[in-house]
């Protein structure tokens, strides 16, 4: 059992441009204890894990370590008292191998002062193969993928000794066994005396990890749960602060059958693999998959943003020709990407310039662009999605990542989409966001779109589909109706077995 706090924080507040991020908020662990914290984006919980990671300082409030005041001036501070932080957004470098990211600022170094090559590999095995991650500690990162890369993170934090772990969405890329590897890993620190702050937005993980689980809600503190307490609806309505109804009514729109046809798409990940399936007007088409199958290359193919020029899409009868992502664009075809801060976002502009990206043409006049109908549509977007910026002309860069995930979401929703394909649409998300990306979701395809949502999230591919279609290494490896969308027929599906429930993707 936890015993007495190894660390508090107390009276917390901070302010970012005279908008109140954290208002007097409070929280304790104890050694051993694995504390949940929850709260909608936008709620403080990443500010609040920044300050004791000694990424900001705040205004006011104090922190007590092992019952004596702790001064945390920076991420080096944060280090000396055990703290380490694995960030939602990665921090890895991709130039440089599995040890050399591991140890990055604390090489081993011999008598000359260079990197011990030998030594630092042989030190980096032991957390490398601790949390079942099968690769060379030679590999460069960037040649990993980014459930792989996020397991680096996690090495490196357990390389620090670390008596605290803050571990900000850890599982939002990682596949059901890495998730699963990691909960068990998560029990197995809290043995050995560490101490865990586990944030997520999955709250089956919650329920599972967490001996205590606090809440925060617009920067405050909204409520505590103990072990027992803690049930999905009870944390739901503390970090909402209202029931939500209807989280996974799926659409019952007419479906149109062979609305969307794609024929032999392949990628560079699996060049001798193709792809084909069909998707009906109104139909919410999940795929699913292992990570590494080839889901998102695929998108990214029919999005125009990678070459295949053997590929055939037809759209409402017609074949179309796609070589670039403006060729997608100009037919109705957007891709909100899975990683929304390079691919999906330019962060250094602002909400407003974001929203209206894609669809300047429809703002201009004689090459003029109309302020004010740019203003109006981004507001639209904002108010539309419930996104939580100071306003309009606020950079991207500094929302929360669910927040900028609905700002992708607003830039495409201001257009008029005729197929939209969701890549890990919900990563990072709270379930509060989440049920209203569902909901646009459904209104789309209520209003004749097609979507196409690529998932990790069994519950949630599971839930919202109206079919599934599973990949394995490249190819489509059958598709679910309805009836017999289970976790077991989909997993079956997705190393590559064939079962008798799984139907042909597409129609000749």
């Amino acid at each position: 059992m936890p015993g007495a706090p190894l660390l508090e924080m107390r009276g917390i507040c901070k302010r970012f441009s005279g908008v109140v991020a954290l208002d007097n908020v409070s929280l304790s662990v104890g050694q051993g204890e694995v504390v949940a914290l929850c709260g909608e984006n936008g709620a403080g919980k990443s500010t609040l894990m920044k300050i004791l990671g000694g990424v900001h300082q705040p205004d006011a409030g104090e922190i007590i370590a092992e019952g004596r005041p702790a001064k945390i001036s920076g991420v080096a501070d944060a280090i000396r008292l055990g703290v380490a932080f694995i960030h939602q957004e990665l921090n890895v470098l991709g130039n440089l191998d599995v040890a050399g990211n591991v140890f990055l600022g604390r090489e081993p170094r011999n008598a000359l002062g260079l990197i011990n090559s030998k030594k630092i590999h042989a030190d980096a095995e032991p957390f490398v193969r601790r949390l079942g991650l099968d690769v060379s500690t030679r590999t460069r990162l960037d040649k990993l993928s980014i459930a792989q890369q996020q397991m680096v993170e996690i090495a490196k934090a357990l390389s620090l000794n670390a008596r605290i772990i803050i571990m900000d969405e850890p599982t939002s890329s990682l596949t059901l066994a890495e998730t699963t590897r990691l909960l068990d890993l998560v029990c197995d620190l809290s043995k050995q005396g560490v101490s865990v702050i586990y944030i997520s937005h999955r709250l089956a993980e919650i329920e599972q990890c967490s001996d205590r689980v606090v809440v925060l809600r617009d920067g405050k503190n909204a409520g505590e749960l103990g072990p027992d307490e803690a049930t999905h609806d009870k944390v739901v309505n503390l970090m909402v602060g209202r029931e939500i109804k209807n989280y996974y009514v799926r659409s019952e729109a007419s479906k149109t059958p062979g609305f969307f046809k794609v024929r032999n798409a392949s990628s560079a990940l699996y060049p001798r693999k193709t792809v084909s399936f069909d998707a009906a007007r109104g139909e919410i088409l999940g795929v699913a998959g292992l990570v590494g199958a080839g889901r998102s290359e695929i998108a990214r193919v029919i999005a125009g943003m990678d070459p295949c020029p053997a590929k055939t899409i037809a759209l409402d009868g017609q074949t179309i020709s796609i070589g670039s992502p403006r060729d997608a664009i100009e037919r109705g075809i957007y891709l909100v990407p899975e990683n929304r801060r390079t691919e999906g976002l330019v962060v250094e502009m602002s909400v407003r310039e974001n929203v209206s990206l894609p669809s300047l043409k429809s703002f201009s006049r004689f090459g003029l662009i109309s302020r004010k109908q740019e203003r109006d549509a981004a507001r639209r977007q904002v108010d539309s999605l419930r996104i939580k910026t100071p306003g309009i002309e606020s950079r991207v860069l500094n929302l929360s990542g669910g927040n900028q995930q609905k700002v992708v979401l607003g830039k495409w929703l201001a257009m008029d989409p005729r197929v939209m394909i969701f890549d890990e649409p919900t990563r990072g998300i709270d379930v509060g966001a989440r049920a209203e990306i569902y909901r646009f979701m459904r209104d789309l395809a209520g209003r004749g779109a097609v979507i196409l949502v690529i998932s990790s999230d069994m519950e949630e591919v599971l839930n919202i589909s109206d079919r599934i279609a599973v990949m394995h290494e490249g190819e489509i490896t059958g598709a679910l109706g309805r009836a017999d969308c289970t976790e077991q027929n989909v997993m079956q599906l997705a190393v590559g077995k064939r079962i008798a429930a799984a139907q042909p993707a597409f129609n000749e």
